[in-house]
């Protein structure tokens, strides 16, 4: 058991050394590390399940640093307990250091969520308990039992997406998580009452949580709490800790100054007096050393005990074949019959259904895929018949309400990918993709398998009009690195761009679908699957050919229109279509060359803005979609009205060729 003074000596340790590397690197956010210095010491000292030897025991609780400016609590504490040296700690915001600014999956052993922009650490929580509880009721809480704890500022209570993760929690009645409040009313601009005075408390108790409030500084207090959060049922915990900013960091000390601060060699010295130590600089007292292997001990013992429990586990099996990665290579070899049946029978349907379709296949075979949808689920068919639907009252289910929180549910399934043992996959409108972005962004950096659904994705929505229909966001969701955008032309492409997702393993996807009815485009059967180069030939014409018509999605049909047209008035054309451009670029130069290394007329139909098109037609090549914003009208009248059509196309490009430029 630890005492007040043994938690004081532990504490002490972790300042110290967030204060010496802040001041080491000349760069770091001080304030957070030494005003939570107490609460986190109790956390892993008493509470938190964790394996130095075994970092991805898959029953350890996840602690998730929300407010990841305050990056040195968290490295503090890994450098005590052993994840990380001591120089690491030294080489603090150093270039190609495993101790970035914020904290960093995959950089960093023990690390388990990406954390900068404010919220979206609470969001993947909320994913995180999810996942948990859902394991938790599939294996039994003897197996499956572990917690989510979340560190959460003021600014990240202020941020929308904590209102919508919040009340996602509430409503599923989460009670394996918790969340620490640091609640030392100080922003960046001054006090917290300059731009806000929300009642955080009534808030979260309205959301449905347990609310607990405790001196951030009381070590028997934050024991308590923590205790008593454990122990809560049927609801999600906040602890709410009020807290000195900078403690013991005279005289920024509960001021907004306290926030970032840079330290002198004078401040640090001038902070070591204050908590009266004389030693070095990275320099640990010996006691706190000794304190904190206690700790690391503790939680070895558990750990090794579950592992014990679990290797003699009639599941076991069951649990490692859902934890590895990526599908069963006869799930992909299925398909491929699928495949052939949608050859034959040719359904002229909208992506979105053929999506539904393919999905419907999958789901009674791949137990690790957990979908949802933004109350949009008829719409963006996100739903297979044999999925069930997560409730407080049922975690033994694969399909999540997420309601009108797209960004939550976003920050949600990196929570869930990042737990292990699920493939998320949720839906929305194309347009609304803007409030996933942050989320989206997080997905492709830390380089996790999410399945973003975007159905309704041009002016094909048809009469809601501009404001729901997407103009810019294929090129900005392009440009994002490591996601990876398919827009798929039929039925068959669908299923070849579900194939690629399901082995994309370290990157999210996005599947970006027409509400419209589409033509079938493929020609005919290939075992292979040619989406899989992210462009192929759709349409081949035998001998010299004047024209190339590139296409995505809905206006491939546009695009093979329009071909018919020039080939029977003698122009050689060929139609390539490019499901997704990132992995195109990605092929070798031969096959890159082989579609865009000729003298042909290149001409790119798509019902979206022209940015980054022209990499692939060139300067001289020819953009038919719109940089500017739709309008409301029927489907059929706004693409005679914006010029993307067979007839249009086709003419466009006559002209062009007689005119020799």
């Amino acid at each position: 058991m630890m005492g007040r003074e043994s938690y004081q000596i532990m504490a002490k340790a972790v300042r110290l050394l967030s204060v010496d590397a802040i001041q080491n690197a000349a760069s770091g956010h001080p304030g957070m590390p030494l005003g939570m210095a107490d609460v986190a010491t109790v956390l892993f000292s008493k509470f938190l399940r964790f394996s130095v030897n075994h970092p991805s025991w898959f029953d350890r609780d996840r602690l998730v640093l929300s407010n990841g400016h305050g990056s040195m609590l968290m490295y503090s504490i890994m450098h005590l307990v052993g994840y990380i040296g001591i120089d690491d700690i030294k080489r603090f915001r150093q270039l190609h250091s495993i101790t970035p600014g914020h904290p960093e999956y995959g950089c960093t052993t023990g690390v388990e969520v990406t954390t900068g922009p404010l919220g979206q650490g609470l969001g993947c929580a909320v994913g995180l308990a999810i996942a948990e509880r859902m394991f938790s009721q599939k294996f039994g809480d003897d197996l499956i039992n572990h917690h989510t704890y979340a560190i959460v500022g003021d600014g990240c209570l202020m941020e929308g997406i904590s209102h919508e993760a919040a009340s996602l929690a509430g409503h599923l009645g989460l009670d394996h998580l918790i969340v620490l409040f640091d609640d030392n009313g100080i922003s960046i601009d001054g006090s917290t009452s300059l731009a806000t005075s929300d009642d955080v408390r009534a808030r979260f108790s309205a959301y449905g949580w347990d609310v607990l409030e405790v001196d951030g500084h009381d070590f028997g207090e934050i024991e308590q709490a923590i205790g008593a959060a454990r122990e809560s049922r049927g609801k999600p915990s906040i602890i709410c800790c009020k807290t000195v900013i900078g403690k013991f960091m005279p005289p920024k000390a509960g001021t907004s100054a306290a926030h970032s601060w840079p330290f002198s060699p004078e401040d640090a010295q001038e902070f070591r007096n204050a908590i009266g130590w004389e030693g070095e600089k990275f320099e640990i007292p010996e006691e706190a050393k000794a304190l904190w292997r206690k700790v690391r001990a503790r939680a070895e013992l558990e750990c090794e005990l579950w592992m014990k429990k679990f290797a003699g586990c009639a599941k076991a099996e069951v649990l490692n074949a859902i934890l590895s990665d990526g599908v069963p290579n006869s799930v992909i070899d299925e398909l491929d019959t699928l495949k052939n049946t949608l050859c034959e029978t040719r359904p002229a349907e909208a992506t979105r259904k053929s999506f539904g379709r393919v999905l419907e296949f999958l789901a009674m075979r791949v137990n690790k895929l957990v979908g949802g949808s933004s109350d949009l689920t008829s719409s963006n068919n996100t739903k297979a018949p044999c999925m069930g639907v997560v409730s407080s009252k049922n975690f033994d289910a694969s399909y999540v309400h997420y309601g009108v929180r797209e960004h939550a549910m976003a920050a949600c399934m990196n929570g869930m990918a990042l737990h292990g043992g699920i493939i998320p996959y949720g839906g929305t409108f194309l347009v609304f993709s803007d409030y996933c972005r942050p989320a989206i962004r997080l997905s492709a950096l830390m380089r996790v398998q999410v399945i973003y659904v975007m159905t309704h994705d041009s002016i094909g929505v048809g009469e809601d009009g501009p404001t729901h229909q997407p103009v810019e966001h294929l090129a900005s969701l392009r440009s994002i690195p490591n996601l990876y955008v398919f827009r798929p032309a039929d039925a068959v492409e669908v299923l070849e761009c579900w194939e690629m997702a399901l082995k994309l393993t370290k990157s999210p996807s996005l599947f970006a679908l027409s509400r419209q009815s589409v033509g079938f485009s493929r020609a005919c059967y290939s075992h292979n699957n040619l989406a899989s180069r992210g462009a192929y030939i759709i349409r081949e014409h035998e001998g010299d050919f004047r024209v190339t018509i590139f296409s995505t999605g809905s206006e491939v049909g546009v695009a093979l229109g329009a071909r018919e047209i020039l080939q029977d008035q003698g122009i050689g054309t060929r139609v390539v279509s490019m499901p997704c451009w990132r992995i195109f670029d990605e092929q070798d130069e031969e096959y890159i060359a082989s579609l865009l290394g000729n003298g042909s007329l290149k001409v790119a139909v798509e019902a979206a803005c022209s940015l980054g098109w022209h990499k692939y037609i060139g300067e001289k090549g020819v953009f038919m979609g719109l940089d500017r914003f739709g309008a409301s009208g029927k489907c059929e009248d706004l693409y005679r009205h914006f010029g993307i059509t067979k007839e249009n196309v086709a003419g466009t490009i006559l002209a062009k060729l007689r005119s020799g430029v």
